[in-house]
């Protein structure tokens, strides 16, 4: 029997392979046993436009309701965002997202969100975990069957989305913004909300497509090409934001295709919910996070923590603290007065926002941020590698046995989650292995993309 085990993001595998409707039965179940437990009841379920989403959520909810819990479904593919709003508005006790987010197309997955309406907790994941049978006592009854009874119920997660987006942004100054707004749903569950909430932006891969034709819907730039020429060709379009398979996570443009990474999003997130909003509250990052956001967060006396790489770390800290802006490398950025939940669409529409309140195009505004905290680079390479090389290396971190990446020397290592190694006070290197993948990633950050470029291929030349 298969084991299955939760992630750095909920469960993950290969459809058909792992990822099978027998194996969403014993998570389903023991879901509902920890429910039971604590003597809750209520689950919002969603899907997105993975292959079989549909299938899955049904299955979910079946185990649910044979086990006395109160299911309300999405009838049509919703983004991660939705289910934890959905949870929040319905005040139920937990959400279910049939998702493998980033992943490619071959995977699907299963997310758990607590009644806060962000992830839950890694101790609560863990419950749930030690309660997975080897199999599932009795087959439930019928979709119909509960559907009739009353303990299904279909709600429409996206219209309660978009309702509370336009009672939170100003969507008439972001409609009127000067130029256009391009927008890569990368096929993903977001394309139906964006267009509904800015229906004059110019549109790519905002159709449903399973396959997402081959291609990882992860919003970095390598897999965002085509919309990023697609800008860069249109002079009407003043910067561009993608969303991966899920919705939850982020990646930005400017006019002239210029990809944004989530570090400087983060800067402007925090630049704007604390000089423009008004805010304050404690700003949380993960590790692979750029050191920058330390400094802005000095210059405005907040108190910032790091954690490990993970949002569910990000969350719980949330769940109990006054928190202005969180966020991770990969894409996932929260701000206060929403959900505790990493939202692609929320977090664009802040920076659009941005732009309409104060004037100024998405350089500009990256270009006050440099004022304060000095220009960077960031970058990443994912090195797909043998299980064997990759303990290897990570062994050989752990000893100590790095103290050069070709001419740069290691001034100080950190190892919250991963190895970063210091070169300098503007420069890093970070190597950890992927909590999803069979992959070592290896991020860094420097003054300037040129010496990203040299350090990543000084540390790739070094450990390989």
């Amino acid at each position: 029997m298969t084991k299955i085990k939760f992630g750095t993001d909920g469960w993950r595998a290969i459809i058909a392979k792992d990822f099978t409707v027998d194996n969403v039965k014993r998570v389903s179940f023991a879901t509902a046993l920890w429910l039971k437990e604590r003597n809750k009841s209520k689950v919002v379920i969603g899907f997105d436009c993975r292959f079989g989403g549909r299938l899955f959520a049904e299955t979910a909810s079946r185990i649910l309701a044979d086990q006395g819990m109160q299911v309300f479904m999405a009838p049509e593919f919703v983004s991660t965002p939705m289910v934890s709003l959905g949870v929040v508005k319905l005040q139920a006790d937990l959400g279910i997202v049939l998702t493998a987010s980033h992943n490619p197309p071959s995977y699907n997955g299963y997310k758990l969100k607590s009644n806060l309406g962000g992830p839950m907790i890694p101790s609560e994941v863990a419950e749930v975990e030690d309660l997975i049978p080897d199999t599932v006592p009795a087959d439930p009854e019928s979709f119909e069957h509960y559907s009739d009874q009353g303990s299904i119920k279909f709600v429409d997660l996206e219209d309660m989305y978009v309702a509370h987006a336009n009672e939170y942004f100003d969507l008439e100054a972001i409609r009127n913004l000067p130029q256009k707004v391009g927008y890569d749903a990368m096929y993903g569950a977001g394309q139906r909300a964006f267009e509904r909430l800015l229906p004059n932006a110019a549109l790519l891969h905002c159709d449903y497509n399973p396959s997402f034709r081959g291609q990882a819907p992860e919003p970095i730039h390598r897999n965002l090409t085509e919309f990023s020429e697609m800008i860069a060709n249109d002079p009407m379009i003043g910067c561009g934001i993608a969303n991966d398979g899920d919705a939850d996570r982020i990646g930005m443009y400017d006019s002239s295709g210029n990809f944004i990474d989530s570090h400087h999003l983060l800067l402007l997130l925090l630049y704007y919910m604390y000089e423009v909003r008004g805010e304050s509250g404690k700003v949380i990052i993960t590790f692979s996070v750029t050191e920058k956001m330390k400094k802005l967060a000095a210059q405005y006396g907040l108190d910032i923590q790091v954690t490990k790489i993970g949002f569910k770390y990000i969350a719980e800290i949330m769940a109990q603290e006054d928190v202005i802006v969180g966020g991770e490398e990969s894409g996932g950025l929260a701000v206060k007065g929403h959900i505790p939940e990493r939202d692609g669409i929320w977090n664009g529409l802040v920076i659009l926002e941005f732009m309409a309140k104060t004037g100024k195009t998405i350089e500009q505004l990256i270009q006050e941020v440099y004022d304060r905290v000095g220009p960077f680079a960031f970058d990443r390479d994912d090195l797909h590698i043998t299980n064997e090389l990759k303990e290897s290396i990570i062994k050989s971190c752990s000893e100590g046995a790095y103290t050069k990446f070709g001419d740069y020397t290691v001034e100080r290592t950190e190892d919250i989650d991963g190895f970063k190694f210091h070169l300098d006070e503007n420069s890093w290197v970070m190597i950890r292995p992927s909590g999803t993948e069979p992959v070592l990633r290896v991020y860094c950050q420097a003054p300037d993309a040129k010496a990203v470029r040299s350090i990543l291929d000084a540390t790739r030349d070094t450990i390989l």
